[in-house]
């Protein structure tokens, strides 16, 4: 790490598109300089419930759709070397995340000779819930305190961490940090947990402090009924996936969208359900 450049940290603007032509418009692309040369990193955010097992297989098509984009710009000349890419995948659904780290450990063992040629790029994940909050409270990073909100239980979790980002954030040169930061709990995080509920403008971190102090005690009750509908749809989830199988996307978004009352009937329907489209059956 001490041959990191820091100071030289800039994102990379680019449009890079998978082979079925979706751009990975949530995907970010940083370059640092690292012993005199670049050093990329590929930072895909799964903001989904479910865990890709080919996720490896992707990672591979978009550094090699980046590295393609460096050679187009002319970043890269003939004759001179690709400069060295980080895969990160910061992951933030329910389930842990268990899908194969490698390349490699996806395709079968090839015959002696061939086994030169298999690939074998691999990617980093950080799977937010599998940090407990005794692991991150401890450090005065940045990352680990979206972490600490991302896994807040309560309004009084995140009002913790932003008495931290105050203090932290206070230098005049972090007015970007502080804006990004407050922008993100009044229009993700806070709605996300609190769908439905009205909330105030807020235009810096103190006042998205003195939101939450004020308003905590009212606001821990819906939260508890958001945290009760979501422990149920993970439940349904889980309980469908044992009994069917793996789930379609388009099921789980469905069920992540319910009410308590369908998934309640839905939890019915699966006692008796003899295929995972019975399960959705609305009674005559």
């Amino acid at each position: 790490m001490k041959e990191v450049d820091f100071p030289t940290l800039e994102k990379v603007s680019g449009s890079y598109v998978s082979d079925d032509l979706r751009d990975r418009e949530y995907d970010i692309v940083w370059r640092v300089r690292l012993r005199g040369s670049w050093l990329y990193v590929y930072l895909l955010l799964e903001f989904q419930s479910s865990i890709d097992p080919f996720m490896a297989v992707r990672i591979m098509a978009y550094v090699s759709l980046l590295y393609q984009d460096l050679i187009k710009s002319g970043w890269v000349k003939a004759g001179e070397k690709l400069s060295p890419v980080l895969p990160l995948v910061l992951y933030n659904g329910e389930p842990r995340w268990n899908a194969l780290l490698s390349v490699e450990e996806l395709i079968e063992e090839a015959p002696i000779g061939l086994e030169i040629y298999r690939p074998a790029m691999k990617y980093l994940v950080l799977d937010e819930g599998a940090y407990g909050e005794g692991a991150l409270e401890p450090l005065r990073n940045l990352a680990a305190a979206l972490f600490r909100m991302e896994n807040s239980r309560a309004p009084e979790d995140i009002q913790r961490v932003v008495e931290c980002l105050v203090i932290w954030l206070d230098a005049e040169e972090q007015g970007s940090l502080r804006r990004a930061f407050t922008v993100w709990i009044r229009r993700v995080l806070l709605p996300g947990r609190l769908p439905g509920v009205e909330l105030p403008e807020v235009r810096n971190l103190q006042e998205v402090r003195s939101m939450l102090a004020e308003r905590s005690r009212n606001w821990t009750e819906a939260w508890k009924r958001e945290g009760m509908k979501e422990g149920r749809a993970q439940m349904l989830k889980r309980q469908m996936k044992k009994r069917f199988g793996a789930l379609p996307d388009e099921v789980l978004q469905r069920v992540d969208t319910a009410s308590v009352s369908e998934l309640d009937a839905w939890g019915e329907n699966l006692l008796d359900a003899g295929t995972l489209e019975d399960v959705f059956v609305t009674p005559r």
